[in-house]
């Protein structure tokens, strides 16, 4: 089975800096993506096509940054029936605040899943663990991490027993 590929879509080159953490994790991950800029609100026919399409083009999650207005991850919702995970930026006059109600906020019936502000490498995560849901592989590399984490907070706990056990 091929595995499917994550589009990361961002609404500006401005967000490439915050975005390539996801690619990075994606890659690290094994998962197969593309990023594209595409604009709700400046290309909005592209950006509907985009979402319209990205079912057959083999995509399993969309991923989409935006900051302000931040209505590019609503866009693209309104338009597929593939999980889609909305990365508010931070920013402009509420720095963030009004991304992530605009992302957090959608209407009934379009749900976008939001992570935290900027929080790509997390968006990169959710996508992987949906289409673990299909894929062993991938799931068992999420478990690894999960296992992985887990160990360095065991060790750092040692760590401070012997330390408060000095004292």
């Amino acid at each position: 089975m091929e595995r499917k590929k994550v589009a990361i879509l961002m609404g500006s080159d401005s967000d490439w800096p915050t975005v390539k953490g996801a690619c990075a994790e994606l890659k690290r991950l094994g998962v197969p993506f593309e990023a594209h800029i595409l604009s709700a609100h400046r290309t909005p026919a592209p950006a509907a096509e985009f979402a319209k399409n990205a079912r057959a083009n083999g995509f399993g999650a969309v991923i989409c940054a935006a900051g302000m207005a931040a209505h590019l991850a609503g866009a693209i919702a309104a338009n597929t029936t593939l999980p889609v995970i909305g990365i508010p930026m931070k920013g402009g006059a509420a720095d963030g605040l009004d991304a992530l109600l605009a992302t957090v906020q959608m209407p009934s019936g379009i749900p976008v899943a939001t992570v935290a502000l900027n929080g790509a490498k997390n968006a990169a995560i959710l996508a992987a663990q949906m289409l673990a849901v299909t894929d062993g592989e991938l799931a068992a590399a999420l478990d690894a991490d999960r296992a992985a984490m887990a160990a360095q907070i065991a060790a750092r706990e040692d760590k401070l027993q012997a330390e408060l056990a000095a004292l």
